[in-house]
């Protein structure tokens, strides 16, 4: 990983030529120069444009994998659930992961014949997935933190027929790498820590078979949900520091997880790096990391509330993986949680200023 992270960083710098920038050019075009069309790199720029072919080549470099960019993590959701699946199949989806992909597909795939499946994350440990088409996963979940094996999981989708998909949003391939584990594809949405500074959206599919990536690379050209250059060129400049961003957030969310845990306000918390937390040796095996993800439950709604509002550190945010730390009570969502949980997403503030305002905010 050490010499990925390095290629990342110089992943252009083989093809400079003299006097070329060397920070990558944002390319607005929507229109190339074709007297012929014949070996253009560029056509029109709803087939690629040179600012999503480095950032993604980035990516690839990451994953060890062909990448295709999408405008948001559910542009790339919705892009490798319909490219894999059909009337008449059936999707096993988590129950307690992210909302939207719930509600994209009783929504959408639904009604088109596909029959949609969910199940609790922890529950996927045991599940029969006889006659599955596509097994999709979120590990660890989200809000929950709930962990699964994914190797586990995978050959056995894999035994009943399943392709199977694994939500990575929450890790990054510099902490968890599915692929690696089984997985047929991956999804992402890059809008979080990889862009990093709350300010674009991004998403990405991941994959190693040849196929399933072209189906999934004809979906975003035929169905136009492309990424925009000046997004791909403000993830392409996250990208660079992601591992250092990554680095003093888990750093960071490991002081604050067990300063929580002892604290007489918190009724119940998850974090994988905790010893006595329910995922945490499967997260020690499949994982290179414990993220920077906090669930912490408060006593009600009301003392929930309070406390982001008294907070001056956290953003009272609907996402996470950002610069700044972030906190929500993701009950008003709809999530299966207590009225009192609060997802905590810990950025790179100095972890004393930040532990201070937050056990100030929690009195």
């Amino acid at each position: 990983m050490q010499r990925r992270l390095a290629d990342v960083l110089h992943h252009r710098s083989a093809g400079l030529e003299k006097g070329d920038p060397v920070s990558l050019p944002l390319t607005t075009s929507t229109s190339f120069h074709l007297p012929d069309v014949q070996g253009a790199p560029y056509i029109y720029a709803r087939n690629g444009t040179p600012t999503w072919a480095a950032v993604e080549a980035q990516l690839a470099l990451l994953e060890d994998a062909e990448v295709v960019g999408f405008p948001s993590g559910m542009g790339a959701i919705s892009a490798a659930l319909f490219a894999t699946l059909k009337a008449g199949q059936r999707v096993v989806l988590p129950s307690d992961g992210y909302y939207v992909t719930r509600v994209l597909s009783e929504g959408f795939l639904a009604p088109l014949g596909v029959d949609v499946v969910q199940i609790p994350t922890l529950d996927y440990a045991t599940a029969d997935f006889s006659g599955a088409a596509v097994v999709y996963m979120e590990t660890p979940s989200n809000p929950g933190l709930d962990v699964v094996d994914i190797a586990d999981v995978c050959a056995r989708a894999h035994a009943a027929g399943a392709i199977v998909i694994v939500d990575n949003t929450t890790m990054t391939p510099l902490m968890q790498r599915p692929l690696d584990l089984g997985a047929d594809l991956v999804v992402a949405a890059d809008t979080k820590a990889p862009a990093g500074h709350s300010d674009a959206l991004f998403g990405h599919v991941a994959g190693r078979n040849s196929a399933q990536m072209a189906r999934v690379r004809d979906w975003r050209r035929l169905s136009g949900a492309v990424p925009g250059s000046m997004e791909a060129w403000l993830l392409h400049r996250g990208l660079e520091t992601l591992e250092v961003r990554l680095e003093r957030m888990c750093a960071s969310a490991a002081v604050i997880a067990v300063r929580l845990a002892e604290h007489e306000a918190v009724r119940a918390l998850r974090y994988p790096g905790l010893p006595d937390d329910p995922a945490h040796a499967l997260s020690r095996r499949q994982m290179q990391g414990f993220g920077f993800l906090i669930g912490m439950t408060l006593e009600n709604a009301t003392v929930a509330e309070r406390f982001l509002e008294r907070c001056p550190y956290l953003v009272r945010s609907t996402s996470f993986g950002g610069t700044h730390s972030a906190g929500e009570r993701r009950a008003r969502w709809g999530d299966a949680v207590p009225e009192g949980f609060v997802r905590l997403s810990i950025g790179v503030e100095p972890v004393e200023a930040l532990w201070g305002a937050m056990a100030e905010a929690l009195r």
